[in-house]
């Protein structure tokens, strides 16, 4: 709470007041906002993003002559709670949906139902986002809808006593494909029975009949379907369908089916494809095993994933995969962590060390106890997180989509000209004008267009998570290509976020193990991080170290005890008042200051043992990652970090950054980044995801150290480096530019076909088949183009 002006604030949670609602552009944040809006004593709200927990909250001005912040709270509650009860919000889960052309039609189809304010499909996850008005309408409701529609559909919290939708079987899954052979198999024997065996003409005719119902099937459901229900979109399968009819009126049967045919295979070797993609991440749920070894009493017991809860001991053998999140209470073993965050090496873990569901224990059995029940895992929201990405379309895709709701109209109204024109200046027949005008809608149809920015986006997203990078968005993933300078945060980015022992100078003929020796004794008795940095140096040197008496802390200063029954003094220079010490402890004290050490002198009795030089070294391959991304293009490497100039400057110099601001707050660092995305136009800002979280969201990519996957990482950036590693950021941004490159050469590619299709059609160099068979074509080869990222390794030097 604050107070401002004669008013004060309450920030109240999101999650609380609207606990349907994830997301703060949510609709219903808006409405909740228009109905606090004039309350009485209310003065102002705005949203506000908790740096704490990286979640939106609400934050309500209000004046305290007038309310008390408990009245406050409970008409925000009571507001939310009412928005709730009005507005609700589902997950349905559907089968079978098969690209972007039918999840098209859902979004338009569930739009237009009574009382849906908003549908969004997300193919990867196989489910559709619902927004209701519950006073018009239901799950249920919107489930029964999407059945309609010929899709098995199933709340994703089904009511109570409702069957579960059975599993598709293998027809169901491949019915496209067997319906397009099918197609295929009777078009070749009708053509087969004209051309060789004397077929009669009306059975070749009804041959070729069936063969393009067979290969219309799918289309024409949809189409009458949205005719059904007046929402007919003039889309590419409209433009298939009527040049099949008008190739049928002129009687060119085996051409109108051979349109239908190809399309048709097309589309089910396009989604078999782009399945291939969303597999990569579906595989991500395959992970974590079904069931957990459970310790109930002195007895294991086998559950169902889904029955274990927090604080459940869980019990894993040798080479098992790892079920759960949680800790380890007992054993030790190396744990493969690759299949969560990316890293090629095991990770030793002894009891308190931290594991991960879906990650594969080594050769040591451990016991682990659960800290996160199914659907908090971190792999679970990884899960999630990646899926969604899937609905946040690339700059390029809104073009392309953008372009395809003007071009089709337009190709039709062209088509239709073509068709009437000619034979009306006796240019042409009508024959001649209707077979062109029919090319045309096939030759022109912007499938390739259509698919090709989505599938790159797809296969570059699944490729990247596979590698331990989460990006959340089909844009993040295009803008990574565009950077041309990158803000790092220092500590636990460029270091390795906790001090360590880096310099011992000892004084005179006394030897370095000895300084360590004593100041190990007494910092063990202490728990400030430097201490903790001594314990640890003195353990990794293998030192003995003795028993220390009493410890007493000097603030700001230092500390005291007693080794080996003589004093000892710790500390700053400023800890020994009145005391002079030797020329060379000075020196080395001020040389290591001026290198950005904290220094830590060392006196045993009245002997001056000598300096220890503390510092939060950088990560080990830091320097390869910085020489790595210069050669990928990126002109500008700046460091932004709260600590002292001094120590900014020597980590700076350490690792041959081109910039570095110091003595930073949060706000500080918001403002260089504005400067800098007016100096070099395309900034990330690379950060832990919690203290910089408002760096991260100026930048053009925050990109967030994960953590192992922590929720304010995850939550909080564009892009998350799962494993807490640094070097998987070139990859990253080699990736982007990868992505974007094939975007750029489906783009033309596709461009390319259509003028020239377009061309040759009016001319009447081809027909329909022809521009069939390169349409088509074309829309395979931009997809087989887009798949090449699920390859995608850059060499060693990073360089793409």
């Amino acid at each position: 709470m604050s107070s401002r002006s004669g008013a004060e604030s309450v920030r109240l949670d999101l999650g609380v007041l609207l606990p349907e609602v994830s997301d703060a552009r949510d609709e219903c944040v808006a409405r909740l906002r228009d109905r606090l809006t004039g309350k009485r004593g209310v003065t102002l709200d705005h949203l506000v993003e908790d740096a704490g927990t990286a979640k939106a909250q609400l934050c309500l001005h209000y004046d305290p002559a007038i309310v008390t912040v408990a009245d406050i709270e409970r008409v925000a509650r009571a507001e939310g709670a009412a928005v709730t009860r009005r507005y609700g919000h589902a997950i349905i889960r559907i089968r079978a949906i098969d690209g972007e052309d039918a999840s098209r039609r859902i979004e338009s189809s569930l739009a237009a139902e009574p009382g849906v304010l908003a549908a969004a499909v997300n193919l990867p996850a196989q489910s559709v986002r619902a927004e209701f008005d519950r006073q018009q309408t239901d799950v249920q409701r919107v489930t029964d809808a999407l059945r309609r529609l010929g899709y098995a559909a199933e709340p994703s919290s089904p009511r109570a006593g409702s069957p579960p939708t059975p599993e598709p079987t293998w027809y169901q899954r491949n019915r496209e494909l067997v319906w397009s052979l099918s197609a295929g198999i009777l078009l070749m024997a009708a053509w087969s029975g004209e051309r060789w065996f004397g077929w009669p003409a009306n059975l070749t005719v009804a041959v070729f009949v069936l063969s393009m119902a067979l290969g219309a099937a799918d289309l024409v459901r949809h189409t009458w379907a949205a005719m059904g229900k007046g929402r007919l979109t003039l889309d590419i399968d409209i433009l298939m369908l009527i040049a099949a009819v008008g190739a049928a009126a002129l009687g060119e049967w085996a051409e109108a089916a051979f349109l239908l045919f190809l399309f048709s295979l097309a589309h089910a070797l396009e989604h078999y494809a782009l399945g291939r993609a969303r597999g990569a991440i579906r595989a991500l749920a395959d992970l974590a095993p079904p069931r957990a070894r459970v310790l109930r009493g002195n007895a294991e017991t086998d559950v169902p994933i889904e029955e274990v809860v927090v604080n459940d001991v869980v019990v894993v053998r040798p080479a098992e995969r790892i079920p759960v999140d949680g800790t380890v209470r007992r054993g030790s073993s190396a744990v493969n962590q690759a299949p969560v965050t990316g890293e090629s090496v095991p990770v030793e873990k002894v009891a308190g060390s931290g594991v991960y569901a879906g990650t594969v224990n080594g050769e040591g059995a451990l016991e682990i106890v659960t800290t996160k029940a199914v659907g908090d895992r971190t792999l679970d929201r990884v899960i999630k997180l990646v899926e969604e990405a899937q609905t946040q379309k690339a700059p390029t895709q809104t073009f392309t989509e953008r372009f395809e709701r003007i071009f089709v109209p337009g190709v039709l109204v062209a088509s239709a000209l073509l068709m009437v024109l000619p034979p009306a200046l006796n240019i042409w027949s009508w024959s001649v004008s209707f077979y062109r005008a029919m090319t045309l809608l096939v030759a022109a149809s912007p499938c390739a267009l259509a698919l090709g920015t989505p599938a790159a986006v797809l296969a570059g997203i699944a490729q990247a998570a596979r590698r331990g990078v989460l990006i959340k968005g089909g844009a993040h993933l295009e803008n990574l290509g565009t950077l041309t300078a990158i803000a790092f945060d220092k500590t636990g980015t460029l270091t390795i976020g906790r001090p360590e022992v880096t310099d011992i100078v000892s004084a005179g003929d006394v030897a370095p193990g000895e300084v360590l020796r004593v100041a190990a004794a007494v910092e063990r008795r202490s728990q400030h991080p430097l201490a903790l940095a001594v314990v640890r140096r003195a353990e990794a040197d293998r030192i003995a170290v003795p028993e220390a008496g009493d410890l007493q802390s000097v603030t700001g200063r230092g500390v005291r005890s007693t080794v080996e029954n003589l004093p000892v003094e710790i500390g700053a220079l400023r800890l020994w008042e009145g005391v002079e010490p030797p020329a060379e402890i000075r020196e080395a004290t001020e040389r290591l200051q001026q290198a950005g050490r904290s220094t830590m002198v060392v006196r045993h009795g009245g002997r001056w043992l000598g300096v220890l030089g503390v510092s939060d070294p950088p990560r080990p391959d830091v320097r390869l990652v910085l020489d790595r991304l210069r050669r990928l293009g990126i002109k500008r490497l700046t460091m932004l970090t709260g600590d002292n100039a001094g120590v900014g400057r020597a980590v700076a110099q350490q690792l041959g950054l081109d910039d570095v601001r110091a003595d930073l707050m949060p706000a500080d660092k918001v403002t260089a980044i504005k400067e800098l995305l007016r100096e070099h136009g395309q900034v990330a800002m690379v950060g832990d995801g919690v203290n910089d979280a408002p760096a991260l969201a100026h930048a053009t990519v925050g990109i967030a150290m994960g953590g192992a996957g922590t929720a304010a990482a995850l939550e909080t950036a564009d892009v998350a480096l799962m494993s807490d590693d640094v070097t998987k950021l070139p990859f990253a941004i080699g990736l982007s530019r990868q992505a974007r490159a094939i975007i750029r050469q489906n783009l033309y590619l596709s461009l390319a076909v259509i003028a020239g299709l377009i061309g040759v059609s009016i001319a009447g160099v081809s027909g329909i088949g022809v521009a069939v068979l390169v349409h088509e074509g074309s829309t395979l080869v931009v997809i087989a183009n887009a798949l090449r990222l699920l390859a995608f390794d850059p060499p060693a030097g990073g360089a793409t």
